[in-house]
């Protein structure tokens, strides 16, 4: 994926906000991070990628998934992008599964709508994508509705929903947030296992800057819709960037000093060309 001058702007004329400014990032088959405050963007790069946002105006001078310009793509023609080719996992699964169908038949569907096959191969697939993301007794979990399952197990149905099509690119929008840190580090571990065995291309998306130094393999800062700095994710610790460093700066540890953390300072000077910050 080969992404120029992204811009995603909401509303016209002297009330336009723009929400993602001039972002620009190349994807191969490996995990890239994108971390930053709320309300820098995240996120909204995310659904521009896959054009979910109906309200908004997307720009770019270049969106290229494996020669399919997403820019100037049909709906229809996004139709067959989206979870075949591109799968997003949402944040809480409590708000993306539906309350009134079982999770089993919820996974078989996202199978069935991109593959031609019998309803028995839709279920046999998803039983199977339910036991590759390590839920015990797929059978059971199957026949269950979404409130009768965990936050960790609902997260997991999600990646299976997601992955079920067999997508060449994920991606995850905060898809730990709500996981306490035993089960987040077993959905980390999935996702780890599945991006290194079908060697996907996956944007995970966190506030987490920890995770992403551990997990991902590169990282680009966010801030107010700009990229501030792109580095290796083993290099985040030597950043360059104001931004960067005070992200870091702001964060406790377990056996620290107890002195107030520092403030984060923001400063407008830093809304300037990614190359210029690095330079």
């Amino acid at each position: 994926m080969e992404i120029e001058n992204l811009c995603v702007t909401y509303g016209r004329g002297a009330s336009a906000m723009q929400a993602v400014r001039n972002v620009s990032f190349r994807l191969g088959r490996e995990r890239l991070g994108i971390v930053g405050e709320s309300g820098s963007g995240k996120s909204t790069i995310g659904r521009a990628l896959l054009k979910l946002l109906p309200t908004a105006t997307i720009t770019a001078d270049r969106m290229d998934f494996e020669g399919t310009d997403l820019l100037g793509a049909s709906e229809r023609r996004m139709l067959k992008v989206r979870g075949a080719r591109i799968s997003m996992i949402l944040q809480d699964p409590k708000f993306s599964l539906n309350p009134v169908q079982r999770v089993g038949d919820q996974i078989a569907e996202a199978y069935a709508v991109h593959h031609r096959g019998k309803r028995r191969e839709a279920r046999l697939k998803a039983l199977a994508m339910l036991e590759a993301v390590q839920i015990r007794d797929p059978e059971r979990v199957y026949q269950l509705y979404p409130h009768e399952i965990s936050g960790g197990m609902g997260q997991r149905v999600m990646i299976a929903m997601m992955l079920v099509p067999e997508p060449d690119v994920i991606i995850a929008d905060e898809p730990t947030s709500a996981l306490d840190v035993t089960v987040r580090m077993k959905v980390l571990g999935i996702l780890d296992d599945l991006v290194r065995e079908r060697g996907l291309g996956l944007i995970m998306i966190s506030h987490d800057l920890n995770l992403v130094r551990n997990f991902c393999d590169r990282v680009l800062i966010m801030y107010s819709g700009q990229v501030v700095e792109a580095l290796p994710a083993s290099e985040l610790g030597n950043a360059r960037h104001d931004y960067t460093r005070g992200l870091l700066a702001a964060q406790p540890r377990i056996g620290g000093d107890r002195s107030p953390l520092p403030v984060l300072r923001r400063d407008e000077s830093w809304k300037r060309p990614l190359a210029e910050v690095n330079a």
